[in-house]
């Protein structure tokens, strides 16, 4: 069982920086393959970006790439989402998520039904 609670949301300006941490609950953090998905009114559930367990494998669609960074410290069971260049679109609720670490590739790191914990949520609104 895993547990998570994101942090750093908040209000910014087109083009600005936001950092959102998770925190993991629990001993087998590095266990776990990590993501983030987004949510905006209206819409399904997207993928940002995710982890494997070690660090050393990431994803991003494309519609991030470039702008966002997700890394993770496994000494401090947390993983961070570094977004940068924010745009209004970026605008939504940010979830993180715990996986197994038997996810492959790109296909399976971005469909939210593979991860089996999610965190609560947190605001993101980027205004123009």
């Amino acid at each position: 069982q895993v547990q998570l609670v994101e942090s750093g949301g908040g209000l910014v300006q087109a083009g600005g920086s936001l950092r959102l941490s998770c925190a993991a609950s629990g001993r087998t953090f590095n266990s776990y393959a990590m993501g983030w998905f987004r949510q905006a009114p209206g819409k399904e559930r997207e993928f940002v970006a995710a982890i494997s367990q070690s660090g050393g494998s990431t994803y991003y669609p494309y519609s991030v790439r470039g702008r966002f960074t997700i890394s993770r410290d496994n000494a401090k069971n947390t993983v961070y989402l570094q977004m940068n260049s924010l745009k209004p679109e970026d605008t939504a609720v940010y979830y993180c998520a715990a996986g197994p670490a038997t996810l492959r590739d790109y296909s399976d790191y971005a469909k939210s039904v593979r991860y089996d914990y999610w965190g609560q949520g947190t605001q993101v609104t980027v205004s123009s």
